[in-house]
């Protein structure tokens, strides 16, 4: 429990700080530098190099740890403490991981509940094996090695993610692709079943303990692996296809392509076409002119590096419905991509943290407040909600 509280104050805190920072970190150097961070942590659990921390400091904290008096509870909550340090180098890739992750987000809840269920996870079998000794541990061998290569994976998954703020779609689609197709080529998807990979071969035999015949046809885990691999490969290709016709979607890398033949939908395709507003003096007067004309305003915080942003792009604003319902409105779009002063001065004089958030405003100039949207919104949802607050 003690190995718990000292990860959950470091989630709480990476949340807090990142709940103050995390406007000003959305920039791409500073998220291509998150990125290759993740990269770097991933190849060290691919096995190319071991980050930990220096031997010297281990040392010290090791010592510290030895000098407590064994069977007081003090004693063991400190070396429950002491433990979340000396442990910590062991899991250095997926903390770091989680603590970056956590910072951008930059919810504290989030945090503390992430990292308190990362020490439990890494508690819970400790007290398992303390309880029932050797016999629940599995045989030590090359296994684990596949399952730091997995964890490796979701770490270049994330370093995509990351860059996929500030890089065209379809590129970020091909990284994708890339990624899904060596992960499956990795599990053995081109090779032959008869033929098992000495890894995926050896792996298998010392988690499952016994001995599959080199050169006959393979059953079990050797399929799996391979029916997963060749899974990953055909979801890669078709990536690969979507970034040839112009998609950007990895859940849906051929969607629009039939669409996109016909007029009707080409148009639709084109989404809403906002009056970009810089700054508050703007604003005024784009709200104004739509107060003299007599015509109700949305207005939408963007900001090129939010994801849900472009959700609502791609997903909310092409729709017929969403289309239909703004229709008699005057679309504004203040986009906050550089974080400026100018771009701080619109959040704050309505209150809002970040993007994405709609507001809308009457035709008297007023905003509706009990109508206002922050987050992604479905156009299931948005559709209506946009016709009762603009009066549509």
């Amino acid at each position: 429990l003690a190995m718990s509280v000292a990860y959950t104050v470091a989630g709480v805190l990476a949340g807090l700080f990142g709940s103050n920072l995390q406007a000003a970190f959305q920039n791409p150097w500073i998220l291509g530098s998150f990125a290759l961070v993740f990269v770097a942590l991933a190849f060290s659990m691919f096995g190319f190099y071991e980050l930990q921390v220096p031997s010297s400091l281990q040392s010290k904290i090791a010592d510290i740890s030895g000098k407590q008096k064994s069977g007081s509870y003090v004693g063991v909550v400190i070396m429950g403490l002491l433990s979340a340090l000396i442990v910590g180098p062991c899991v250095a890739p997926p903390l770091a991981g989680a603590l970056i992750y956590i910072g951008q987000t930059g919810d504290a809840v989030l945090g503390g509940a992430a990292l308190f269920a990362l020490s439990i996870g890494m508690g819970l079998p400790l007290i398992i094996v303390g309880t029932l000794g050797g016999r629940v541990l599995p045989r030590a061998g090359a296994w684990m090695d596949n399952v730091k290569a997995v964890f490796g994976v979701l770490m270049l998954g994330i370093a995509i993610w990351l860059v996929s703020r500030i890089l065209p779609d379809s590129v970020t689609l091909a990284l994708w692709a890339i990624l899904f197709i060596t992960s499956g080529v990795y599990l053995g998807a081109l090779e032959s079943t008869t033929h098992p990979s000495y890894k995926t071969y050896h792996a298998t035999r010392e988690l499952t303990g016994h001995m599959e015949p080199v050169g006959k046809e393979t059953t079990g885990w050797t399929r799996l692996w391979k029916a997963l691999g060749l899974t990953l490969m055909f979801w890669g290709a078709l990536m690969l296809i979507g970034v040839a016709s112009g998609q950007g979607t990895p859940l849906q890398p051929l969607k629009g392509m039939a669409s996109n033949a016909g007029a009707t939908s080409s148009a639709q395709a084109a989404g809403l076409q906002f009056q970009r507003v810089s700054d508050l003096a703007a604003l005024g007067r784009a709200l104004s002119e739509a107060q003299a004309a007599g015509k109700p305003v949305m207005l939408d915080f963007y900001a090129d590096w939010c994801v849900s942003c472009k959700e609502m792009e791609h997903n909310t604003f092409t729709d017929s419905a969403v289309q239909q319902a703004v229709a008699g409105a005057v679309l504004l779009q203040a986009d906050v991509t550089r974080n400026s002063a100018e771009d701080k001065e619109l959040l704050k004089r309505f209150g809002l943290i970040g993007p994405p958030a709609i507001l809308f405003f009457g035709a008297d100039g007023t905003e509706r407040k009990a109508s206002r949207l922050v987050g992604y919104k479905a156009p299931e949802f948005f559709a209506p909600h946009a016709q009762q607050a603009l009066g549509s």
